[in-house]
This record gives structure tokens, C-alpha cells and sequence, in this order.
């Protein structure tokens, strides 16, 4: 069984599609979506889409692209909505520091803001990282640190995965690594431990190779299994059990029972 651990499956181009794709994702051994919340605008739909759909969780976070459309409101709406949630949601985020779009001292205190609200109702840190690792590190230290975090769509050098995972963060592998220019990714890849790692998508953006900017689906999970196997030279099978116990100890007990009572076909086949 295979779990999508970061997929925009609310975006408006999975809408009068989302059951036939449920569909065609079990019969290739998906199991699992968790849907990041990026804008509080948007909290609703996610949850929505999530509790309609079997194997489907969610996160509530504001990410750093859209920080100019909160305000300080907005972070006790967070914690008002994590107080009564349901077990499907399973983390705070998307959330954290991009240095190629925006500020990073305006983003700094969002992101502080909810690594301390992630750690106190104990879920899941869903991390948006670019060109940040080491500021996210840092961040991470000050707070004292110590519950799980995803690093979505990990792009960066084996020393600086090394320290995120040193600090309890787990590293999502996206399509990145089905592209030519991936190499210092691939490599870094291939060389962590394999219990620091789980599949995502980001779909429908980072999309793999030979797929359009923008059309990305968790229907390709199954390729970017495929390829971590050859990179890391182990059979697909092993390396997807190693992988879904890595994505129910990042998002904890729920998604692990929901799981286990699905019925799917084989990724293999």
C-alpha cells in the first residue's frame, strides 16, 4: 500500500473527478492522500474533501506564499479549528519559509508561530522549505523540537537532510527525482536512511518527468516509488512497506487504522 503524503487533492482540477480517481487510485495500491491546508480561505474545502473520502486526510496551515492575506486572527482561527477537529486532521502546514518568493522575516513569525501550535496539540509539521533548510533548522533548535515534521518536496544537499532529520523531520520524495537535472537530490536520496523518508506528490504541481507543469496526480505515486527503488537498489515491495510505516508514524494512529481496513489492488501489477 502506498500513501500520498502531500497532495492538493481540494485544487479546483481534481473537482468532478475526485471519485473516479479514488477509484483508479486503489486499484493501483494508493491507499492514502493527506491534503495540505495552505490559506485559511480554504480550511473549509479541505476538511470537505477529506471526510468525503475514505483514506483521505488533512492539515490546516497558512503557507508563506500567502501570509499577506492573514492576520494574527486568522492563527487563533487555527487553533480554534484544531481544538474540535476531527482524527483526519493529522497536521499543521503547509507552512515554512521560502526564500525565492516573499521575505523570509516577514514569514518568520507565521512559521514560528505554528511550529509552537503544531507541538502543542501534538500533530504532524507540514514544512515548506526552499533555499530555507538552514533557517528552518534553526527555527526547529529554538523551539525545542521534538514532535514529527515533513519536509515536503525535499530538494537539497545530503548534509542539510542529514540535520533536518537529526531533528525528527522525515523528507518527502517527489517527482523531483524522476528528473535529469535532480542529481544532488537523487543522490542525497539514496544514500538517508530509508526510515526518513515518504512519498508525496504535490500534485497537481511538481510534476515528474514526461508529465505537464500543472496536470501532476497521485496516480503517479507508483512511478516515484519506482524510481526511489532503483536509486536506493532495492526491491519496490520492501521499500513501500518501509515507506507506508514511515507516513502512519509521521501522521499517528488514524490514518494507520483506516488503512489497514482498505481493500486494494497491487501496485505491482
Amino acid at each position: 500500500m502506498l500513501v500520498d503524503a502531500h497532495c492538493h487533492f481540494d485544487f479546483p482540477q481534481f473537482d468532478g473527478r475526485r471519485v473516479q480517481l479514488m477509484g483508479e487510485l486503489r486499484e493501483q495500491g494508493v491507499g492514502g492522500l493527506v491534503i495540505p491546508g495552505v490559506r485559511s480561505a480554504d480550511w473549509p474545502n479541505v476538511k470537505q474533501v477529506a471526510m468525503a473520502h475514505s483514506g483521505v486526510f488533512y492539515c490546516l496551515g497558512i503557507h508563506p506564499w500567502y501570509i499577506d492575506e492573514h492576520d494574527p486572527e486568522d492563527l487563533q482561527r487555527l487553533l480554534d479549528h484544531l481544538a474540535t477537529a476531527s482524527e483526519r486532521c493529522v497536521g499543521v502546514g503547509e507552512c515554512g519559509l521560502d526564500r525565492l518568493r516573499g521575505s523570509l522575516s516577514e514569514q518568520m513569525p507565521w512559521f514560528e508561530a505554528q511550529v509552537s501550535i503544531a507541538a502543542e496539540y501534538q500533530r504532524a509539521l507540514v514544512i515548506h522549505s526552499v533555499k530555507a533548510h538552514d533557517e528552518v533548522v534553526e527555527v526547529l533548535k529554538a523551539a525545542s523540537w521534538a514532535g514529527k515534521a515533513l519536509v515536503h518536496g525535499f530538494s537539497g544537499s545530503y548534509q542539510q537532510a542529514v540535520k533536518l532529520i537529526d531533528l525528527g523531520c522525515m523528507l518527502g520524495v517527489g517527482g523531483v527525482i524522476t528528473h535529469a537535472n535532480g542529481g544532488k537530490t537523487r543522490d542525497t536520496l539514496a544514500r538517508v536512511p530509508a526510515s526518513a523518508l515518504v512519498l508525496e506528490t504535490d500534485a497537481p504541481d511538481m510534476a515528474p518527468a514526461g508529465v505537464r507543469q500543472g496536470h501532476n496526480s497521485p496516480q503517479h505515486l507508483p512511478a516515484i516509488l519506482r524510481e526511489l527503488a532503483l536509486l536506493r537498489g532495492v526491491a519496490e515491495h520492501e521499500l513501500a512497506a518501509v515507506l507506508l510505516e514511515n507516513s502512519c508514524r509521521l501522521y499517528g494512529s488514524a490514518l494507520r487504522a483506516e488503512l489497514s481496513g482498505l481493500q486494494l489492488g497491487d501496485y505491482r501489477n
